[in-house]
């Protein structure tokens, strides 16, 4: 007779078990419509008052025998559960997520690929500074039969008082010497004012680390039909370089390429932390090809090759770095340029590095 009753209360307890998961499970659907409402309003998901009214109903409502200790505990976890479902159904329902698109997105700029899993390679001055020095490393570019040259034309300074780039002007000298070797353009854009004038002089926006978050920038830029290669920010995590993307393809701008170039940390030994981990996570989260900065990441000659080698061979989709005809006397970052000789050893290393090791050129 005793076990007929245990198997009874057992029998209540399962279908209880069940009820509760189906209430669950209702709750965490009503949760993610108050998500949806909340993003449309522009409202933030997470309201610690109103979880604060929901603990505090239960806790006057708990008739025991649970302590209400026990049942702070418990929904507390509930909740939990629920916010981390809608911040999952937010990944899945952003357009530079990968769980939006499968397929890779490939870039086409001057009649190069990118993102089709061979690696590309932008190479040029930190600042324009000269028709003669931009000309001067056009030439070596393209002896490589390269096809994308980068240069600032305007150069975002942590000083005010240092060199802050020709602007308008650099950008014709860029445009001149694109034409004249065949190269497509990469440059930084800082302002949505001379956006507009850059853009019959470039063939990529690029938006550095400081205006990574420049919000009117990115929605700017993401009204255009040029190809925008995004930067890291200084300190910024994958999720805000992720959600930074996201601003550029909503406005409905879809050609854009992301560049891992360092994040500030407490190390001295180099410029910045080359975060190569940030390569396979944010192909694997996103659909758009990936860059890595070597000069801006370690902002050390010395450390360019390594760490171009190890941005290959981890899946990056190109390499950036810096070239200068004479780096001793450069208006800036002169300690972390190539000069013409050192360049060609670079890049012919990292060329017998990728047959070596049978990577796509």
């Amino acid at each position: 007779m005793s076990h007929e009753i245990l198997e009874n209360l057992r029998n209540q307890v399962d279908e209880i078990n069940l009820e509760i998961l189906n209430l669950i499970n209702k709750r965490a659907e009503l949760v993610e419509e108050i998500g949806k409402t909340k993003e449309k309003q522009g409202v933030n998901r997470f309201d610690p008052l109103r979880e604060r009214h929901m603990l505090d109903l239960i806790k006057e409502n708990n008739q025991g025998p649970l302590t209400e200790g026990a049942v702070s505990h418990i929904f507390k976890e509930i909740f939990k559960q629920a916010l981390d479902l809608q911040q999952t159904n937010t990944k899945k329902e952003l357009l530079v997520s990968r769980k939006r698109k499968k397929e890779d997105t490939i870039v086409n700029v001057n009649g190069e690929p990118i993102g089709i899993g061979a690696p590309s390679f932008v190479f040029g001055p930190c600042a324009v500074e000269s028709y003669e020095q931009v000309d001067a490393v056009g030439a070596e570019i393209a002896k490589k039969g390269l096809k994308l040259m980068r240069g600032g034309a305007y150069k975002p300074r942590t000083s005010p008082y240092d060199f802050q780039g020709l602007g308008l002007e650099g950008l014709k000298i860029l445009k001149e010497v694109g034409q004249k070797y065949g190269l497509g353009i990469v440059s930084e854009i800082v302002t949505p004012t001379h956006l507009e004038e850059a853009l019959d002089y470039v063939d990529v926006i690029q938006i550095g680390a400081r205006n990574m978050q420049n919000f009117e920038l990115l929605k700017a830029a993401g009204q255009t039909n040029k190809p925008v290669l995004l930067k890291r920010g200084l300190a910024a995590t994958i999720d805000e370089f992720i959600h930074a993307a996201e601003y550029i393809m909503s406005k409905g701008n879809e050609q854009i390429i992301l560049c891992e170039r360092g994040i500030r940390t407490y190390e001295k030994a180099t410029r910045n932390t080359l975060d190569i981990s940030a390569v396979p996570i944010l192909k694997q989260e996103t659909h758009l090809p990936v860059f890595v900065d070597v000069t801006h990441s370690t902002g050390r000659r010395d450390l360019l090759l390594p760490c171009a080698k190890a941005a290959i061979a981890i899946g990056a989709d190109g390499v950036m770095a810096e070239v200068h005809p004479d780096p001793a006397v450069a208006l800036s970052d002169s300690q972390q340029q190539m000069d013409f000789e050192t360049f060609d050893a670079f890049y012919d290393t990292l060329q017998t590095f990728m047959k070596t090791h049978d990577i796509k050129a």
